[in-house]
């Protein structure tokens, strides 16, 4: 299971930033804009992108005991969105020992 989750936070990650960088190369998203926010369903899958953001950063900052790294981390998924969300959670289930289970990177750890 912790494999199978390793590999796909990766590859979530991995994509992410090819498109991303694909896709600035092509075009500026500061260029795009204009059109982009004409389309009412690019603005409603706008905000559920954000919202989703929202919802993983709970998780975060839940998980997170420093006011800096909560605070670190809400940049940078308010800014980065998925390529932030997918590193973090690979860097929850690459912290696990080989011991703990999958599901235990849902959880804060102990002091």
């Amino acid at each position: 299971m912790k494999t199978g989750l390793k590999l796909l936070f990766a590859a979530i990650f991995v994509w992410m930033v090819i498109m991303t960088t694909r896709t600035s190369l092509q075009v500026s998203i500061w260029d795009a804009w204009d059109d982009y926010a004409a389309n009412p369903w690019a603005i409603a899958t706008l905000w559920d992108a954000y919202f989703g953001f929202l919802f993983f950063y709970l998780w975060v900052f839940y998980k997170e005991r420093s006011w800096v790294a909560r605070a670190v981390w809400f940049v940078l998924i308010m800014s980065l969105g998925n390529i932030a969300m997918s590193l973090y959670a690979l860097i929850q289930i690459m912290r696990l020992g080989p011991d703990q289970p999958a599901e235990a990177m849902l959880w804060r750890q102990r002091d």
